[in-house]
């Protein structure tokens, strides 16, 4: 009994702190959780009036241009994913990948060839682990994306969609990343940001209300030129943005459970150290009992 005792006491001491580091993960969580939330918030309208002001120049305008230009024998297309560089985030990145997946077969059925992009250590493993073969990967900023790290990304896939598909270039890029809803609510979404859809963009703009009356100078081309490239780089950072808060959500979220459960497994485990503890006293005392009783046996006997 006594060597059961000190096995359920030792499990207890590890649970305890590992109750401790969860719950402190939490804490972590929840303070960078209202960070990014306040960084989303500030990047959104940003974003959106960016493409409202892309969406009104190639709407009301004759101008053509390759990044709102529609391939009707696309052949190539390029994937970016965005996942997480640390784990303990529940199926925050597995759901992306999922997400990832599925467009990926969709648009191998629709018999185009698929480039993979990667943002964060968790899609590199991912791929790496089943030898897949990816194009470009960036890690190290998951949780706290800077515009920088959106430039950079967005740098590399203009580049590739600016290049011939004969010489490597892609005809489409879509975007696979995580919305933040709210804290207990964050779903993987995918969307197309080139070319971009003119329609589509069109449908969403209008909801906000009409377009202002603009003039473009030098020209309509011109402003695409310019207006564009900001406006890949400004959807992906708000991607990020939006994807580092439910990362965060989820990771504070799931390192709660760990603690509830810790703390229900350190409830289970003192009471079974205390009834181990009470058959110990109970046999000590029997064994203290039976001795007494056959010491007074040998004594009548004697008299």
């Amino acid at each position: 009994m006594g060597a059961q005792l000190r096995v359920y006491k030792r499990r207890i001491r590890s649970v305890t702190a590992t109750k401790k580091i969860t719950k402190a993960m939490e804490m972590i969580s929840a303070a960078r959780i209202m960070k990014a939330q306040r960084a989303v918030e500030a990047s959104t309208p940003y974003a959106r009036e960016l493409t409202r002001a892309v969406t009104a120049v190639a709407t009301r305008s004759n101008a053509k241009h390759p990044l709102t230009q529609e391939n009707p024998e696309a052949t190539r297309a390029a994937v970016l994913l965005i996942t997480s560089d640390r784990g303990l985030a529940g199926g925050y990145s597995s759901n992306a990948i999922k997400k990832a997946e599925e467009l990926t077969a969709r648009l191998e059925a629709e018999g185009k060839e698929v480039v993979h992009y990667l943002v964060g250590r968790k899609a590199v493993g991912y791929f790496g682990f089943r030898g897949r073969a990816f194009e470009q990967s960036w890690t190290g900023f998951s949780d706290k994306p800077s515009y920088s790290d959106a430039k950079e990304v967005a740098s590399a896939l203009i580049d590739a969609f600016t290049t011939e598909t004969s010489e490597g270039g892609v005809d489409e890029l879509h975007l696979i990343s995580t919305e933040f809803v709210s804290m207990l609510t964050q779903n993987p979404v995918e969307a197309r940001l080139l070319p971009l859809s003119i329609e589509r963009a069109a449908e969403e703009a209008e909801v906000q209300g009409p377009f202002p009356l603009y003039d473009f100078e030098p020209s309509a081309e011109g402003v695409l030129d310019a207006l564009l490239p900001r406006y890949v780089e400004a959807r992906l950072y708000n991607a990020m943005l939006q994807s580092a808060a439910s990362e965060h959500a989820a990771r504070r979220r799931a390192m709660q459970s760990a603690t509830d459960n810790a703390g229900e497994l350190i409830k289970s485990l003192s009471r079974l150290a205390n009834s181990a503890r009470q058959a110990e006293i109970t046999q000590e005392i029997s064994e203290i009992v039976g001795g007494a009783s056959a010491l007074a046996d040998a004594n009548a006997g004697s008299d």
